[in-house]
């Protein structure tokens, strides 16, 4: 007899969990004051608010989250969330997908300067692997185009990575030190975290490192190899209070995996005997992030506030690779160095409105190079790099955004933004090809409360992403067994994006539902050219292609059953439609599945946590052309699959945590929709966080 699909089965329990929230039935206890939410503050309109109280869709993930789930990478965090969806290409990287859209497509901010630069890829990358998860205090996703106050590449959302500062309110000096430790045994996974804090009211310093290393991944009854890698970590922070209403923070970050493989690369995918590759290492991937931001609030009546963040980024993404049945290894280097400024103030015009406004600056600039060796003959020679060497991506933007409260249940936001670029582009004949895309986008947000608790959002958004130099002028080896060449001549792409939903927050029952629309034009896409390599790779080379649709429903149910137990759904449908120039219609690249989380939580008392929860998703068969023909995918489609997980938390000292972890308790091997490897077999991981002082 054939056994049903539990997954299917408990994905159609998500529905029946979800159902009264978003009905947002009456709560049978009488009370009607919304739930405490002082611990969801949120900046998603660049100015700090409880989540519920904000009109886009935000997902939210905090310090302690983070710490449970032990994540190899932060996207990983994301997994299961409202909204979002995790692919991984190789350990040591992956992506969230928001909306169906991911990588360039989503504006990444670390401490509000862009983490995106000027060769920041559309597919699965890692430069968010370049972020260190346990220096974060809080992620803010902003689901849904947010043009105007973050501008370009916020097309499908913002990832925003909020790390921790130090905070003493005593005018005597005090100290902190803070350790954390995990250890998980499908991929023999070790974390190290220290940090510590001294300082009083007005000035502190904080410093934390971190270390990660990770053995080859074992997923089901196999052991992919190799796949370990390891990663090192440093931060650094001063905060210096000026009086009483100004305050400089001066900070420090660096990450570093030195030696990192391309697992999709390196074993045969789908319809391959052979590897593409026998070598593909990220030798290094590193990141080093120097930043000041200046606050000050003078207390004017025409001058709330101002905020200038100056910060510098340089990103190196080196490679070695050789190309499978080859005696040629290529060894390649390159950089971006990335500088911004950006200054924002807001103002009160009465008490109903309010005004945000400011400009932005950044300059990136891009080194590559790249020497191939014959083994054979012991031959070296320089050829062109991945990118134009000394290439650079320049923009200058404008913004004015404004709350408006014409009503006291009603608040009415939107601005606008002006972008320009500077893009320019070496040639090897010495000449050099110049761009200047601009562009004005723009946003509308409306908010009614019909009660304490009940939230009507509506966002209505045009968003923008110039073409950057990873789009114009990449030369060399992509996933899928391709092998890509420049194009100078493309256009940006925008995006017209409506949602429509309901945020609730009340005794017993939290949700929030939402549908969405976006519209893209212009899209860049990887375009095969119908040529191929000596060594049998499909030249593709980016285009505007295509016009997308992207249309989809997330909902995400909390329901505390009694005070110690709750339980909770969420749920995420996201269907994407492209049309290319000669009016012919096929599903949109890498969509995600239907897939959801179902889980309960039991807090018996404040020193105890329990939690159960399965990760859900259902087949998808529903592929592109490209899927097709991507090594990384099923042609016939990703198989369903679903997990069940558990935990177990125990505050055994007032400054000592212990936690409990096992991960896919039935061992099933199964793949996330796009990802290039196996996610993990069955794991038992433990941790602990221990500190002292204040």
């Amino acid at each position: 007899m054939k056994q049903p699909d539990w997954h299917r089965v408990a994905l159609s329990a998500l529905l029946a969990l979800i159902a009264p929230a978003i009905g947002l039935a009456e709560d049978r206890s009488g009370r009607d004051a919304p739930a405490p939410l002082d611990d969801m503050q949120v900046t998603a309109t660049r100015v700090q608010r409880l989540i519920y109280d904000v009109s886009q869709a935000v997902t939210l993930v905090d310090r302690a989250e983070i710490e449970r789930d032990s994540p190899q990478v932060l996207a990983e965090a994301l997994r299961g969330r409202v909204g979002t969806f995790f692919q991984q290409t190789t350990p040591g990287q992956g992506t969230a997908i928001i909306r169906g859209l991911k990588g360039s497509q989503i504006l990444h901010l670390v401490d509000g300067f862009r983490l995106n630069n000027a060769f920041f890829r559309s597919a699965p990358n890692q430069y968010l692997a370049l972020v260190d998860p346990y220096a974060v205090g809080q992620t803010e996703v902003i689901r849904g185009s947010a043009g105007t106050l973050y501008g370009a590449d916020a097309m499908g959302g913002v990832i925003q990575v909020l790390t921790r500062e130090p905070e003493f309110q005593s005018s005597d000096w005090g100290f902190e030190a803070d350790g954390y430790a995990s250890y998980e045994h499908a991929d023999r996974g070790k974390v190290a975290r220290a940090e510590s804090a001294v300082g009083r009211q007005g000035l502190a310093f904080s410093a934390g490192v971190t270390w990660q290393d990770y053995e080859d991944r074992r997923t089901g009854s196999d052991t992919i190899r190799p796949s370990g890698y390891d990663s090192t970590a440093a931060d650094a922070k001063l905060a210096l209070g000026l009086g009483e209403s100004a305050e400089l923070l001066l900070s420090f970050q660096t990450v570093d995996q030195p030696n990192t493989p391309r697992v999709d690369e390196l074993i045969p995918g789908f319809g391959q005997e052979d590897p593409s590759s026998e070598l593909f290492a990220f030798r290094p991937n590193q990141r080093d992030f120097y930043h000041a931001r200046f606050r000050y609030a003078p207390g004017l009546t025409w001058l709330d506030d101002i905020e200038a963040h100056v910060g510098r980024q340089v990103i190196t993404d080196d490679r070695r690779t050789r190309d499978f049945g080859s005696t040629i290894t290529t060894d390649e280097s390159n950089e971006s160095e990335l500088t911004g400024f950006t200054l924002q103030a807001g103002s009160h015009i009465g008490n109903a409105l309010r005004l945000t406004y400011g400009f932005e600056l950044y300059t990136d600039d891009v080194s590559s190079s790249r020497r191939r060796t014959d083994s054979e003959s012991n031959v070296t020679e320089r050829v062109p790099g991945r990118f134009p060497d000394d290439s650079s991506m320049d923009s200058l933007a404008g913004y004015l955004y404004g709350e408006w409260d014409p009503h006291p249940d009603l608040t009415i936001g939107g601005g606008l933004r002006y972008s320009s670029f500077e893009i320019k582009l070496p040639r090897a004949d010495g000449s050099e090809a110049k761009l200047e895309p601009d562009d004005v986008s723009g946003d509308l947000h409306v908010t009614w409360r019909f009660s304490d608790g009940l939230r009507l959002v509506s966002n209505l958004g045009r968003g923008f992403r110039a073409p950057n130099i990873f789009d114009l002028g990449a030369l060399g080896v992509r996933p899928g067994n391709r092998f890509n060449v420049a194009n100078e001549d493309l256009d940006a792409e925008t995006v017209w994006s409506l949602d429509l939903g309901f945020k609730y927050a009340g005794p017993r029952w939290r949700g929030e539902l939402f549908g969405f629309y976006s519209d893209y034009d212009d899209k860049i896409t990887s375009v095969a050219t119908g040529e191929i390599t000596p060594e049998g790779r499909t030249v593709v080379r980016s285009e505007n292609a295509n016009e997308v649709t992207i249309y989809g429903v997330e909902a995400g149910a909390y329901y505390d059953l009694t005070p110690e137990l709750e339980v909770y759904g969420v749920l995420n449908y996201a269907r994407g439609d492209e049309e290319d120039p000669d009016g012919n219609d096929e599903p949109a690249d890498r969509m995600p599945p239907l897939n959801g989380k179902l889980g309960l939580i039991y807090e018996p008392d404040a020193r105890l946590r329990f939690e159960a929860w399965s990760l859900l998703a259902d087949d998808q068969d529903r592929l592109s052309e490209r899927d097709e023909r991507d090594p990384r995918i099923d042609p016939d489609g990703t198989p369903g699959w679903g997990t069940v997980n558990l935990s177990a938390q125990w505050q055994a000292l007032e400054n000592t945590t212990l936690g409990l972890r096992i991960e896919n308790l039935g061992d099933r091997r199964y793949r996330e929709h796009g990802s290039g490897i196996d996610a993990r077999g069955r794991s038992v991981g433990l941790w602990l966080r221990s500190g002292f002082g204040r």
